[in-house]
């Protein structure tokens, strides 16, 4: 789940407003809606681990990066444990092709 989706849903969870959020983790309250419509998609390391302790969850939770997460596809994560048994250079060359399609969808 895109991390603008996951703050506003744990703010609508928590009942907390723009501003409590703001205060709360050291934020401006324009920074914190930005995040949460994904106009600031380069969040510091500080703020992330000041928005995850606020809403009591992991930092892999909150940024989408936690293969136990419920919601993630066990077919995903199948994916990424069958590439630990890869070497290094082949690895390498999976991510550069990840890369490409994303590109190419872009454009």
């Amino acid at each position: 789940m895109e991390l603008a989706v996951k703050l506003k849903q744990l703010r609508m969870r928590s009942g907390k407003s723009l501003q409590e959020v703001a205060d709360a983790v050291g934020a401006s309250k324009a920074h914190v809606w930005d995040l949460e419509r994904g106009a600031s998609k380069n969040p510091s390391l500080t703020l992330i681990k000041s928005l995850a302790d606020f809403y009591r969850v992991g930092v892999a939770d909150l940024v989408g990066e936690n293969p136990q997460a419920p919601e993630e596809d066990p077919a995903l994560v199948a994916m990424y444990r069958n590439l630990t048994e890869l070497s290094p250079s082949d690895r390498e060359t999976i991510a550069l092709l990840m890369e490409r399609l994303k590109a190419s969808r872009k454009s």
